[in-house]
């Protein structure tokens, strides 16, 4: 048996940790933006778990922006010549880089592992660029989620998350009467965006949602929804607090758990954040989906660059397959608030968010409402996001009325189509 058919075999073995003599040298310089609490123990996972093999680790995290930064840093990566091993990089932008010809695939690794069987299909498509794969998915997030604090919500006498936004704007409204900042938000592009997002589902629900931002309708971007959708987005901009411009995620979410704010609308890499401070879900804090009745998702997945050099191309191989094992993917999305991509992963040591998201997103995928999120790159290209995200920004922040903010918006899009 040579070196790669023994890797097949160590990979079919329900565990993390994998024989350590047989890709001993890989090597692996690995770009990521998950340096906050949660997200960093979760990269700290495939960090240790690699090192036990044996192989060598180089970490290159870049802070900030939602992973913008992190790809401003790629880009000009490769343009030097001098690209990581592999990159966190998800949704359409995968197929780009694939399209300019920077990609290794490792198509053989998931043959052997018959990862066709154990993703789901909308997942799987995404991560191959010619019917090969180039990526490996680590996780499922949901991003239509609110987070709450029941302490807070009960000086309003509130005991369950809002179901709808009426209901929503009510108990802001209770809590700012009370002196409480309802909505804890950070002001950065990507942040206004993902509320706006979720905003736009629980409006509009499913069908619009894909139709204006994934399928970028004209008519969709231009509707009445779309005008209740700016108009509910200004509601919330009236619930967060003054200090808001420019505070990262991971800080919005403290507000939450310190007690000074009562909701945040964030992606379920919150709760990571919850239980790295030893937080108890429905005790210490609660989950619940946003309005919609659908599933907005996002999925972390590594992709592998073109480099040289056998150790880098083993450790890509080796990087690949544990990101796909079955120990790995429990283990990493117990840390990282997710839940595995694999859909064969027992979910018996999560907690009940991530069952209600697993239970969600099955139901999402026989409904057809489940949708990938345009702020978190995996429905529309990084130019009409980018796009995207500049009409909404300043939208939130400014006078602007909903009927010319979804002018600017129908107007934005159709510039970069």
């Amino acid at each position: 048996m040579n070196k790669f058919s023994l890797l097949m075999s160590a990979a079919a073995i329900s565990t993390i940790v994998l024989p350590t003599a047989t890709f001993a040298d890989g090597t692996v310089e690995v770009l990521h933006w998950w340096t906050s609490g949660g997200e960093a123990k979760a990269v700290g996972e495939l960090k240790s778990s690699f090192e036990a093999q044996g192989g060598t680790w180089i970490d290159s995290p870049i802070a900030g922006g939602g992973g913008d930064a992190a790809m401003t840093a790629l880009r000009a990566r490769v343009v030097a010549g001098n690209p990581p091993t592999a990159v966190q990089l998800k949704g359409p932008g995968i197929q780009e880089w694939a399209i300019e010809g920077s990609l290794n695939d490792v198509d053989d690794v998931a043959k052997a592992e018959n990862w066709d069987a154990v993703l789901p299909p909308v997942l799987a498509a995404i991560m191959k660029y010619e019917g090969k794969y180039v990526a490996a998915p680590v996780n499922i997030h949901r991003v239509d989620w609110i987070w709450a604090n029941p302490e807070v919500l009960a000086k309003v006498g509130v005991t369950e998350v809002p179901t709808n936004w009426d209901e929503f704007n009510a108990v802001a409204d209770k809590l700012l009467a009370a002196g409480i900042t309802p909505l804890a938000h950070g002001g950065q592009p990507w942040q206004d965006a993902t509320v706006f997002e979720v905003v736009a589902l629980g409006i509009g629900g499913a069908d619009f949602y894909r139709d204006a931002l994934v399928n970028l309708d004209q008519a969709a971007l231009a509707s009445d929804t779309m005008v209740k959708t700016f108009d509910q987005l200004r509601k919330l901009r009236g619930y967060v607090d003054q200090g808001f411009s420019g505070r990262d995620w991971n800080l919005a979410t403290a507000m939450i758990m310190n007690g000074q704010a009562a909701f945040q609308i964030m992606g379920d890499w919150a709760k990571g954040e919850f239980l790295a401070a030893g937080k108890a879900p429905g005790k210490d804090f609660l989950c619940a989906p946003a309005p919609g009745g659908a599933f907005v998702l996002n999925s972390d997945s590594f992709t592998f660059f073109k480099v040289e050099g056998e150790d880098q191309l083993k450790g890509q191989q080796v990087l690949a397959s544990l990101i796909m094992s079955p120990g790995f993917q429990e283990t990493f999305n117990l840390a990282k608030g997710s839940i595995p991509a694999r859909t064969d992963v027992a979910l018996d040591k999560f907690d009940s968010c991530a069952v209600k998201s697993h239970e969600d997103l099955t139901a999402a995928i026989a409904a057809n409402s489940l949708v990938p999120s345009m702020a978190h790159e995996m429905a529309v290209s990084r130019t009409v996001r980018g796009e995207i995200m500049d009409v909404v920004t300043n939208f939130f922040n400014s006078n602007m009325s909903s009927a010319d903010g979804v002018q600017a918006l129908a107007s934005a899009v159709k510039r970069v189509q």
